[in-house]
């Protein structure tokens, strides 16, 4: 497995080792303890969320304050999407500031996203397969979100604006500067 941290500390790509013959192929997704040497914390995911859409479906920009907050350890089981964070950390240097990466069922990366980053997904492939693990429990009431197009963020979400579909819920979110985290 090859974790390489990005420019937001904490947040981690893995890639694993991939083992291909004439079956096919085979990796690890997950070891808890190879984890949670490379990336030299100690995580307790307790659920597990999968979600499946067609292409330019956008989840985000959401995280779990407080009590709630969460990390996430995600990954694309079949198809592809533009995956995105942002650091919204209080007193982070790199508060801010985002980091997106393709994740897909043929390159079988994944991101850790730890506490304190928003994060959202843009699928670029029908039928794509999302799949995540948190560490802590989701709770309607400590979810609070930033709108995917704030122009302080300024995020490429690789697609049109006219090829995006986000929910209602998503449509009304606030902008980076007003929202309290």
């Amino acid at each position: 497995m090859k974790v390489t941290e990005t420019f937001l500390k904490g947040c981690f790509v893995i890639e694993p080792k991939i083992f291909d013959d004439n079956r096919g192929s085979f990796f690890e997704s997950f070891n808890k303890t190879v984890f949670e040497k490379l990336i030299g914390l100690k995580i307790d995911f307790v659920q597990d969320n999968q979600s499946i859409s067609q292409r330019g479906i956008l989840r985000g920009l959401h995280l779990q304050r407080g009590a709630f907050a969460q990390a996430k350890l995600v990954r694309v089981i079949q198809g592809k999407v533009l995956d995105v964070v942002v650091d919204v950390r209080k007193n982070s240097k790199t508060f801010g500031q985002t980091f997106s990466c393709v994740l897909s069922g043929e390159n079988n990366k994944q991101l850790f996203v730890p506490r304190g980053f928003l994060h959202g997904f843009i699928t670029l492939e029908d039928n794509t397969v999302f799949s995540y693990k948190c560490d802590n429990y989701y709770n309607k009431g400590a979810e609070v979100g930033v709108i995917y197009n704030d122009k302080e963020l300024n995020i490429d979400w690789l697609l049109k604006e006219d090829d995006i579909v986000i929910s209602e819920k998503d449509v009304i979110l606030s902008k980076l500067k007003d929202t309290i985290f």
